[in-house]
């Protein structure tokens, strides 16, 4: 596909969601079409593609994702965000079970799909994931969030554990359903590893040989048959 005949391409993407290796290799492909990154709200990243803010959302599931098509891209570890000095951070890992009775902030933004999740909810509940993480740093509470969230809010009296029995947290990709337009499919295709040329991911059929390549291919057999058949065997070795 020539850059050229690609308009360009509006993506949002929600917070620890990171698309920068997709706009790189896109730049490479298509150095004359841009290619829009758009941070939006966890909450608004599907509205936004349903509403044409945005032509295609990198989103974390579940969301209401009606009117749209999903295509999965990866899942995210889910971890326990806990001050430095908490007993969790004794070991590199932990389960749900230790979080049992453990004071466990819920923010109303929060993603993390996990019924019967362990802890105890806090009755306030902060707006966003970022409010939540300040009641953490005073020791309200744990809380519990994909990888890159804890990440995106790294602070110095914080730190964070992997769970190792809890659900994982899905990122796709949400375009509008239907027909797609060339760019969309031309970044749906960087996005699941496509490579430069390709159809879609589907390897191109072998052309079929003419009736003179055939023939050409059983003489060139029967002729390296025939050579193999005369070649003689090693000599005997006379008597002494």
């Amino acid at each position: 596909m020539a850059p050229s005949s690609l308009p360009s391409l509006t993506v949002g993407y929600v917070p620890g969601v990171t698309p920068a290796k997709w706009a790189r290799t896109w730049a490479e492909r298509h150095p004359e079409v841009p290619l829009v990154l758009r941070a939006v709200a966890a909450a608004d990243a599907a509205s936004a593609v349903r509403a044409g803010t945005v032509e295609a959302a990198l989103l974390r599931l579940p969301a209401d994702t009606t009117g749209l098509a999903v295509i999965p891209v990866y899942e995210e570890t889910t971890v326990a965000v806990v001050p430095i000095d908490h007993l969790l951070t004794a070991v590199d890992e932990i389960s749900a079970a230790d979080l049992d009775g453990e004071p466990v902030v819920l923010p109303l933004d929060r993603v993390v799909d996990w019924a019967g999740a362990p802890g105890t909810p806090l009755d306030h509940r902060p707006e966003s994931t970022q409010d939540a993480i300040e009641l953490v740093a005073a020791g309200i509470g744990a809380l519990v969030v994909p990888q890159s969230l804890a990440r995106l809010y790294r602070r110095k009296d914080l730190t964070y554990r992997p769970i190792v029995d809890a659900p994982t947290c899905p990122v796709a990709l949400a375009v509008p359903e239907g027909p797609q337009s060339a760019p969309i499919e031309e970044f749906i295709g960087i996005v699941r590893g496509r490579q430069p040329g390709s159809s879609r991911g589907k390897t191109e059929p072998v052309p079929k040989r003419t009736a003179r390549e055939k023939t050409l291919a059983k003489q060139a057999a029967r002729a390296a048959a025939g050579k193999v058949a005369r070649t003689p065997g090693p000599a005997k070795r006379g008597r002494r």
